[in-house]
């Protein structure tokens, strides 16, 4: 980030600082950084970017879509402590297996806009934090078939009411020629049609951000760098409709 704001002169417009400003060094920067650690400020910068969205209208809140992504962490033990991350998990999906850890989010069913981010293990299943992913205002909730049972569970809330795909092998299985069963197959396209909005964050994060693999060692410092990276996603998707409501 130092040699960033350094070379690049829209880094420094964005930062505030113009050439006259002494730029932080590395020392500076990552005290900062462990500031917002410290100081739980990471979900805070989430949050802010939320209201000043809903302020113009861009938050419903309506529904919620939830889902999570594997984000990988190095496997290799050629390191100083000879150890893998204790905190870095492995997970399976589909044949392959990945170590890392997953970042769990809640969607506006309506805009795709981020609301809420978890951020676990590698090793723990999705349906576990589908509960905590709702801000509490939604009655409709949407997830793959990787969240059944999630109404169920301890922790549901009341007055959701929850999508849940039906399982792909169940899905191969029904008989189109049926009324019944090619109804439940077009009411299986509408909720995929729904749950789509919620590959977006993970896209933009990913690929225009290339947040592809953990920075930092331990959940904590992680978790932390995903609330401001999905804020920005927030404002990356959004940018078309704020640049129109500026002008």
């Amino acid at each position: 980030m130092e040699e960033a704001l350094r070379d690049v002169p829209l880094f420094r417009e964005f930062a505030g600082l113009n050439w006259d400003t002494a730029v932080p060094d590395e020392t500076t920067i990552l005290r900062f950084r462990r500031l917002l650690e410290e100081h739980k400020l990471a979900p805070q910068i989430l949050a802010l970017v939320n209201e000043l969205l809903g302020a113009k209208g861009l938050l419903l809140r309506a529904g919620t879509v939830v889902d999570a992504t594997l984000i990988a962490a190095p496997s290799s033990t050629k390191n100083a402590s000879g150890e893998r991350d204790p905190q870095m998990k492995q997970s399976q999906k589909g044949q392959q297996w990945f170590f890392g850890m997953k970042a769990h989010i809640g969607v506006d069913a309506d805009s795709g806009l981020v609301h809420t981010v978890r951020g676990t293990a590698g090793s723990v299943n999705d349906v576990v934090e589908a509960n905590t992913l709702l801000h509490g205002e939604e009655t409709e909730a949407w997830g793959d078939a990787g969240y059944q049972g999630t109404a169920k569970r301890p922790d549901a809330k009341d007055g959701v009411r929850w999508n849940i795909a039906m399982r792909p092998g169940k899905r191969k299985l029904l008989d189109k020629t049926k009324l019944v069963e090619d109804l439940t197959d077009r009411l299986e396209r509408i909720k995929a049609s729904i749950r789509a909005k919620v590959e977006h964050p993970f896209r933009v994060i990913k690929r225009q951000f290339g947040h592809v693999k953990v920075r930092y060692c331990g959940l904590a410092k992680n978790t932390a760098q995903l609330h401001p990276l999905f804020a920005l996603s927030n404002l990356w998707m959004a940018r078309r409709t704020l640049m129109g409501v500026q002008a």
